[in-house]
């Protein structure tokens, strides 16, 4: 697996009192640029494989949301609206906007809000795992699903995710469950004027393919990519897979 490249120190950036941790890989000359965006409970960690391949071509920025990766917890539940709104704050603060914003699991509805909100800040919109299929808004059927992808994980992807969920805590988790499990993506996909591509593993329990495929119907312009035998968190077992389906898209006429 390739370094980073031209990674920098982590920075912190703090907007309506939210805190935000950047860690980024700047490129002299490069094709795109592109902002990663973890899910409930995660950080940055579970994307670095995907940041290092993104960044032999790009400059990438993949950031550790407010409460998660041991940035400081807000007090109180963060709307989705809300956190794309400070989301597109942290992108101007970048000034390299238009980016491509991608989101994984949750993230695809901090980045589906930011494009929807903000096209002016966002040329390409991608979620990988998207979350939450209208069809199965429950708790414990989310819980049961990621149980079942955790069996077919590598064991180093769990253990990013066990060590995630401690350094969040329940409390954080729990506050921001109930935005993700209401948020309507479904319905704002619709809005995006950016390019939407969708990205699953086909064997992902949490985001399934009719679902996706759902999602990608309600788009203006959409696109479904399916990386073959792999789990929900494909872009750590599969990167160079999913930056390729990245890459094509963004270059796409």
């Amino acid at each position: 697996m390739p370094q980073d490249q031209g990674m920098v120190a982590a920075r912190t950036a703090a907007v309506a009192g939210l805190t935000f941790r950047i860690h980024s890989s700047v490129h002299p000359d490069p094709a795109a640029v592109y902002v990663l965006v973890h899910g409930i409970g995660m950080s940055h960690r579970y994307l670095r494989r995907l940041h290092a391949v993104l960044a032999q071509r790009a400059t990438v920025h993949s950031l550790d949301m407010p409460g998660f990766g041991g940035t400081p917890k807000p007090r109180r539940e963060v709307p989705v609206e809300e956190m794309a709104a400070a989301l597109g704050g942290v992108v101007v603060l970048l000034g390299s906007e238009p980016v491509v914003a991608v989101g994984h699991s949750m993230g695809s509805q901090w980045v589906v809000e930011l494009g929807a909100t903000r096209p002016d800040l966002v040329s390409h919109v991608v979620v990988i795992g998207p979350v939450t299929d209208d069809h199965r808004r429950n708790g414990s059927v989310q819980a049961l699903a990621l149980g079942l992808d955790s069996c077919g994980e590598p064991p180093a992807a769990n253990a990013i995710v066990f060590t995630d969920y401690v350094r969040c805590g329940p409390r954080w988790y729990l506050r921001q469950l109930g935005p993700m499990l209401t948020y309507p993506i479904e319905r704002r996909v619709a809005e995006l004027s950016a390019p939407l591509l969708i990205i699953r593993g086909g064997a992902d329990p949490v985001a399934t393919r009719q679902w996706c495929r759902r999602l990608r119907d309600a788009a203006g312009t959409g696109r479904l990519v399916e990386v073959p035998g792999r789990p929900h968190i494909v872009q750590w077992g599969a990167p160079r897979a999913v930056a390729s389906a990245l890459r094509a898209f963004v270059l796409a006429p």
